[in-house]
């Protein structure tokens, strides 16, 4: 993926979370990565879909996001694609978190990876859980949007 002239440029989209959940507040972390993940992140070689953040011991991991290796890139090493992995963030920050999280219905869900400053971050945003309703509702605001789409597309013909 091409980087933008400021440095940044996405690598992966979780398009899934903002169907399943409502984003209360967004955080950008750092990940520790390995040098295949780099590469292979740079190629596009990653899903973020089933992705999610769980707090052990004062720490953030990024459980679930695969990282699929370049066959050229790693072939000394034993590439595991679905490892966990470690956000950095800064410790009033996630102990803010921790806190928010206790509360009913929070959780931290991934929602993209990108490119700053030569460095992958992700961006985490603290959830709650959308009900069958709301998923519902989110659904007709999609489609009735294409509806306009469509008619605005029309009358310009």
């Amino acid at each position: 993926m091409a980087h933008k002239q400021d440095g940044s440029a996405r690598i992966a989209e979780n398009k899934k979370a903002a169907f399943n959940y409502f984003f209360e507040e967004r955080f950008e972390a750092g990940m520790v990565l390995e040098g295949w993940e780099v590469k292979a992140l740079r190629e596009g070689k990653v899903q973020l879909t089933d992705g999610y953040v769980v707090i052990r011991n004062g720490e953030l991991y990024l459980i679930g996001c695969l990282i699929n290796p370049l066959r050229t890139a790693s072939t000394h090493v034993n590439a595991e694609a679905a490892r966990t992995r470690k956000l950095l963030m800064h410790k009033d920050q996630i102990r803010r978190l921790i806190g928010k999280v206790e509360q009913k219905g929070y959780t931290l869900v991934p929602i993209n990876l990108h490119w700053k400053g030569g460095r992958v971050k992700c961006e985490v945003a603290l959830a709650k859980g959308k009900g069958e309703h709301d998923k519902r509702e989110t659904i007709r605001e999609r489609e009735g949007k294409r509806e306009i789409e469509r008619v605005m597309k029309s009358r310009h013909r």
